[in-house]
């Protein structure tokens, strides 16, 4: 054992628990991560406290505690832990629990009934895996503090806590090992989301899942559609958010956890890419995603749900086989895909629209000799200057997934430095010298949805020449474009994008496919 710290209020906590006359011990995820040697650590996010009182005696002892849940789960008030306001407190949570045994699980997620149990045996054998079914008991004795005293980490001596571990869950801690608390398929078959919390404990902690657990998982994979997406989508996002994002998914892959959230993974698995991708044997589409979500270089979930979905458009935009194989518009396909997966997954509106975004934009074409500062200001007006970095950082795990060496090449460098040399010119109606009230009162337009379709070919034409963005040169040819009707400005406006559009992609095949 070695020297631990813990916060003066945990302390506390059982010391109250412990002066009632009640059993008090620190549980769960917050001692694994404490027994943990990881030099990277910072401690536990939350604490847990399981006692023998029961939800009622504990409310007794801690009278404004938050009891609003079937599981004998008390919520501490924060005015036991700091003499802080509750709004103002953004330090970990810390929960105080019943032993507890449960009994069937119906709908493989939450137990039939709750029955509490006499023994901390009991509770922690109805806990998921070993390493997290560990309790810390201390000598209260020797810690004497006043109530609602300010935070301040203890730290205390191995001779001074006490180590209750009845499956062997330091053994796993040491040999890196995930394994489940006595028989695996029980364990899972009583919450099915534990098979996604054990991949997810795999990755973050760079733990083996043992064998037996593993095809456990395998073996249950079907009870996952008991459980709701939202909790399936909260455990995939620490998943993909981990060190090991690739080796997660291939997890969930091998389990077959994947095909009762993301089953479209599957169909890129098999499917050869072109020679713009270098894995030999394994140059798959599903190869390439797996390495792009593993080389993406940003921590945005965003940019991680990209990198990793960014081609799965790929097998139903395929013609032709071998290296010269086309992938033609699999970007605008993908991102259609993309929406219905995260939709299905219900996550928020904002993470949705920027991920389809970043995967319909990835393919954005930018040669130093090609392409000029009106076709960066284009790429500009479809992301966002806002999002430019997160799209390049799309464009680097792409890269990297695809075998190159280099991540950052001197093309991209340039395109960094085009996009901040034209960050302060006009690529929204807003940014022109002139607005509708402008159109309105010099040339007598009536309101209506022609003055916005006549900004709308100004822009393009200032997106193109941002010398035209002055007020007597925009009102000039705001003057020509008010002789053609609501249609024809439309058509116009349509034709210019198409023509710029066309052009791009025919940059995008000569590089890609033509050369």
């Amino acid at each position: 054992m070695k020297k631990i710290e813990f916060p003066q209020y945990i302390i506390e906590v059982i010391q109250s628990l412990e002066k009632a006359g009640f059993e008090a011990y620190v549980v769960g995820g917050c001692v694994r991560d404490l027994l943990l040697n990881n030099p990277e650590y910072s401690g536990p996010k939350d604490w847990d406290v399981a006692t023998n009182a029961k939800p009622e005696e504990i409310l007794k002892i801690f009278p404004d505690g938050k009891y609003e849940n079937q599981f004998g789960t008390v919520m501490l008030p924060l005015k036991y832990i700091e003499s802080v306001e509750e709004k103002d407190w953004d330090g970990p949570n810390v929960e105080i629990t019943t032993y507890r045994i449960e009994s069937k699980y119906s709908d493989k997620r939450h137990p039939d009934e709750v029955k509490f149990a006499k023994t901390l045996e009991e509770d922690l054998s109805r806990r998921d895996f070993t390493i997290n079914a560990i309790a810390l008991k201390f000598p209260i004795s020797n810690f004497q503090f006043p109530i609602k005293s300010q935070i301040k980490n203890v730290q205390i001596k191995n001779n001074e806590y006490e180590v209750i571990d009845l499956f062997d869950g330091q053994k796993d801690l040491k040999n890196k090992i995930i394994r489940a608390v006595g028989e695996a398929g029980e364990r899972f078959d009583e919450d099915a989301l534990r098979m996604m919390r054990a991949i997810r404990f795999s990755v973050q902690l760079g733990f083996k899942i043992e064998k037996k657990t593993l095809e456990a998982i395998k073996k249950n994979a079907k009870n996952l559609k008991y459980v709701s997406i939202e909790r399936i989508r909260d455990e995939f996002d620490k998943i993909i958010l981990s060190k090991n994002p690739a080796q997660g998914v291939e997890l969930l892959v091998e389990a077959k956890l994947i095909d009762y959230f993301i089953p479209e993974i599957l169909g890129t698995i098999g499917v050869k890419q072109n020679r713009h991708h270098y894995f030999g044997p394994y140059n798959t589409v599903y190869a390439h995603l797996l390495a792009s979500l593993e080389k993406c270089p940003s921590e945005k979930l965003e940019v991680r749900l990209a990198s990793f979905l960014h081609d799965i458009g790929k097998p139903k935009s395929k013609r032709g086989e071998g290296e010269m194989a086309t992938f033609y518009s699999h970007e605008y396909i993908g991102a259609k895909m993309v929406e219905k997966i995260l939709e299905r997954m219900k996550y928020p509106r904002k993470i949705i629209e920027k991920t389809v975004m970043l995967v319909k934009n990835h393919m954005f074409y930018y040669n130093v000799d090609e392409v000029g500062e009106s076709g960066v200001r284009r790429v500009v007006q479809k992301v966002g200057v806002e999002n430019i970095n997160d799209l390049i950082d799309v464009r680097i795990a792409d890269r990297l997934g695809s075998g190159v060496a280099k991540a950052v090449p001197y093309k991209l460098r340039h395109f960094k430095f085009m996009v901040e040399k034209v960050s302060s010119d006009a690529i929204s109606v807003k940014q022109l010298a002139i607005n509708g009230n402008d159109l309105m009162k010099d040339l007598k337009i009536q309101p209506g949805q022609k003055i916005g379709a006549i900004l709308d070919v100004l822009l393009a034409e200032v997106i193109d020449d941002q010398t035209l963005n002055k007020k007597e040169k925009l009102l000039k040819l705001a003057k020509s474009l008010d002789k053609k009707d609501l249609a024809e400005l439309r058509a116009f406006a349509k034709q210019k994008i198409e023509k710029e559009k066309k052009e791009e992609e025919e940059l995008m095949k000569k590089k890609y496919w033509v050369e």
